[in-house]
C-alpha cells in the first residue's frame, strides 16, 4: 500500500530528512530499500533492505555513490552488526528472462521479506529509492527519488547493496579472468567494452543488454 504524496517542508534536505518526515506522520521506523548494479552489463542486481536501530550512532551514512570504497566497507560492517538487514540477489540469467526492472523489484521484495522474517516489530513505512513501488508488498511504502541521499535507512541499504555486490564482482573476476570485473564491477566502461570485444561475453554477462547482445553475434557462446 502506498500513502498518497503530500506537501512537506524541504528546507533542510539531506540524510535523515525522510526519517524526520516519517516521524511527523507516525510512520517510524523506516525500512529503507535500495539496489546496486541495475545499470551494469554483467553480474547480478543486488538489493538491500535496512531497519536501523533507534538512537543508533552510525555516523556518515549517505548515498553510497558519495562515499569512498573504504568508507563504504567500514559503514557496511557497522550497519550489518547493528541493524536488521535483508539482501536480495537476482542473477544475470533471470535479468535476461524478465528484464532489469522486474528483476530489481524481485530483489527488493526478497530483501524486504528477509527483514520481515527477522523483525517482530511494526514497520512504519518502506521507503524505496527511486520511482517504482515494490509489487505485492502488503506494507505501507513510498518510492522516493534520491531516497538514498535523504533517508538514513535508504542510505544504509545503498551501502550494504553496493558492498555486497562489489564483493561478488571481485569473486567473479577470479572465476572469469580477463574482464577486470574487480576494477569496473560490470559497468560499461571503456576497459570492459574492450575486453568484451576481445573475449566476447562470458556466462555472467547480461545477454539481452546492448552492446553485449551485439557482441554475442560476433562471439557465439559454445556452452
Amino acid at each position: 500500500m502506498t500513502p498518497s504524496p503530500d506537501l512537506f517542508d524541504e528546507s533542510t534536505p539531506g540524510p535523515g530528512f525522510i526519517e524526520r518526515w516519517a516521524e511527523g506522520r507516525g510512520l517510524l521506523p523506516v525500512l529503507g530499500v535500495d539496489e546496486a548494479g541495475r545499470g551494469c552489463l554483467a553480474g547480478p542486481v543486488v538489493a538491500a533492505a535496512v531497519l536501523l536501530p533507534p538512537g543508533h550512532d552510525i555516523d556518515g551514512i549517505d548515498d553510497s555513490k558519495r562515499l569512498t570504497p573504504a568508507t563504504r566497507e567500514r559503514l557496511a560492517q557497522r550497519i550489518l552488526l547493528a541493524s536488521t538487514v535483508g539482501v536480495g540477489i537476482v542473477g544475470p540469467q533471470r535479468i535476461d528472462a524478465v528484464n532489469i526492472l522486474a528483476a530489481t523489484l524481485e530483489a527488493m521484495r526478497a530483501a524486504v521479506e528477509q527483514v520481515r522474517a527477522a523483525y517482530t516489530g511494526r514497520v512504519g513505512i518502506v521507503i524505496v529509492d527511486g520511482n517504482q513501488p515494490i509489487p505485492g508488498l502488503d506494507l505501507h511504502q513510498r518510492p522516493w527519488p534520491k531516497g538514498d541521499a535523504l533517508s538514513l535507512a535508504c542510505g544504509a541499504a545503498s551501502i550494504v547493496a553496493k558492498v555486497t555486490r562489489d564483493r561478488m564482482m571481485v569473486a567473479l573476476d577470479r572465476e572469469f579472468p580477463g574482464y577486470d570485473f574487480t576494477r569496473h564491477k560490470g559497468y560499461g566502461t571503456a576497459v570492459h567494452l574492450e575486453a568484451l570485444r576481445r573475449l566476447g561475453p562470458c556466462p555472467v554477462h547480461r545477454m539481452t543488454f546492448a552492446p553485449v547482445a551485439d557482441l554475442l553475434k560476433m562471439h557465439p557462446r559454445t556452452a
